[in-house]
């Protein structure tokens, strides 16, 4: 029977998480869109955090995904706990289909996910089998709990052990909040519930009293996922912990009202649990809302610290908690490469600012600057490699393959300006003189660069394709600008105008400058998908 029990259990939980991987891969940009959505507005981050709970069936999961997004950077600590309120309600959604108790279509349902999931071609459709394939076993699952759990009630010991969770409540909380902490799913939890309501061993007292402690204890899982994270996401995962011992705190009392309310809206003891479970998630989010101004000064009192704001060596953005969701792990390596180019064009500007504003100080600053660069580089490859390894789609494939030719230009770029850099201090060491002219020249050519270069760099942010036919046009014009430039200074060199070390410098500046160029036109490339 304890096999029987713990095998549908175990059936239940992977069905689940099939399900749950199934909706958000077809899911896909619009779990990022929704994330994108997100703004200090407290009641869109509660809406999103509904939204993205109902798509990927699971709070657990939101809330690993919130303090991913906390420690990226991607979201704020007031919209995580926005988002984390919304999850609450979210997840009650998985009790209303357990609660239709459709065990006699698990089959069924299983068998037409395996067709889309292994038959069908488009990736959409197969996504969706995986999710349906999921559900079918999530309820095959529950059947076999059933049948097992069934035999129990004719044990008196175990009826009456559970009956006391209905007069005792906070040991009803307690023992709630510990299952669900060490199986790490309320929902799972509250199927369990269930079904043991629906066998007539459990009463809705007692279901109510463990289904408040199933939503306390799924916070463990936040909690795991802080673990080794930046300040903000430590904040984030106090607060669902908060939000959870305080709302279990706040209905114990009331838990009489809940029953009364779940009876009149339905005669059936699992639809009763799953609107119990409603009520109190919508409660709960609504006597918090208004109070997230002071969780978020309560969280920095119980975790202190000054945030630090100030670039550092390694990445900002990227995230391993993210990369179950490739969409929403893309968006952030994207940020990543967007901080990169923001780089470059520093550097690129602090390099020629030792020539036209004898700067040379600069040339520390450009060399610290690459090796953030060249550490950049290598995070963000192994990002993308590990992403490559999840399940993504053929235009997800697509864009991880245009990001891994970004970030191999953009730390090109940075070499050139090194490079240049280097050739200034150079200049200055050696009192090499340019004269007007050629001074001219690299003014006018860096200018047609700085350009060319900042508008791939916005093309690749904003995935502008018109932009990017722009810079491929440009190009053309650099290319030339560097022969003719070259040409003409060799011209002066011959004809005595300019000194020849002066004129080897010149032409190794404007030929890192037109490289510059090349690899701006690889990035715009890129964004077309010509690459």
């Amino acid at each position: 029977m304890l096999l029987g029990v713990f095998g549908g259990l175990g059936l239940f939980i992977y069905g689940m998480s099939l399900m749950s991987k199934g909706m958000q891969k077809a899911a896909g940009d619009k779990l990022r869109k929704m994330i994108e959505m997100l703004t200090y507005n407290r009641y869109i981050a509660v809406l999103t955090g509904v939204i993205v709970t109902a798509l990927v069936q699971s709070s657990s999961t939101t809330s690993v995904m919130v303090v991913g997004f906390v420690n990226a950077g991607l979201m704020t600590l007031n919209q995580a706990m926005g988002t984390i309120l919304g999850a609450r309600i979210g997840t009650t959604i998985t009790a209303q289909i357990i609660a239709f108790n459709i065990a006699s279509a698990a089959l069924p349902i299983i068998g037409l996910g395996v067709i889309l999931f292994l038959f069908v071609k488009r990736r959409t459709y197969r996504n969706i089998g995986q999710a349906l394939l999921g559900f079918g076993i999530l309820f095959l699952g529950l059947s076999i709990m059933g049948g097992n759990l069934n035999q129990l009630g004719d044990n008196p010991a175990f009826v009456n052990m559970l009956a006391a969770f209905g007069h005792n409540r906070l040991l009803g909380v307690l023992t709630g909040a510990l299952f669900t902490a060490i199986i790490q799913s309320s929902s799972a939890t509250v199927g369990v519930i269930i079904v043991l309501a629906g066998e007539g061993i459990l009463d809705l007292d007692a279901a109510l009293a463990l289904t408040l402690g199933a939503c306390a204890g799924t916070s463990v899982t936040a909690l795991l996922a802080s673990i080794g994270t930046n300040l903000a996401a430590r904040r984030a995962a106090m607060a669902h912990v908060l939000f959870s011992i305080l709302g279990s705190l706040m209905l114990i009392g009331f838990l009489d009202y809940v029953a009364v309310f779940a009876r009149l809206l339905s005669t059936e003891l699992p639809r009763q649990i799953a609107l119990g479970q409603t009520l109190m998630a919508v409660v709960t989010t609504l006597s918090f809302l208004p109070l997230i101004s002071f969780f978020a000064r309560l969280v920095k009192i119980i975790i202190p610290g000054e945030d630090i704001s100030s670039i550092r060596m390694g990445s900002q953005y990227l995230d391993r908690r993210l990369l179950p969701t490739p969409s929403i792990a893309l968006g952030a390596a994207k940020k990543e490469i967007q901080r990169m180019a923001g780089l470059a064009v520093e550097m690129v500007d602090n390099a020629l600012d030792m020539l036209f504003a004898d700067k040379l100080n600069m040339l520390a600053i450009v060399e610290g600057k690459e090796e953030v660069m060249d550490e950049l580089e290598s995070d963000i490859t192994v990002y993308l490699a590990e992403l490559s390894h999840q399940s993504i789609s053929a235009a997800q494939g697509r864009d991880l393959a245009s990001l891994f030719h970004a970030i191999n230009d953009l730390e090109r770029i940075g070499d050139h300006a090194l490079n240049i850099a280097q050739l200034c201090d150079q200049r200055a060491e050696r009192r090499l003189v340019f004269s007007d002219q050629a001074m001219e020249d690299i003014r006018r050519m860096y200018a047609e660069v700085k350009d060319i270069m900042t508008k791939a760099v916005t093309a690749f942010a904003g995935g502008d394709r018109q932009l990017a036919r722009q810079v491929m046009a440009a190009d053309r014009k650099i290319d030339q600008m560097e022969k003719q430039l070259r040409e003409s200074h060799i011209c002066r060199i011959n004809e005595g105008k300019c000194f020849p070390p002066s004129g080897v410098v010149f032409l190794d500046i404007i030929a890192n400058l037109e490289r510059i160029g090349d690899h701006s036109t690889n990035i715009a490339q890129a964004v077309l998908g010509e690459l």
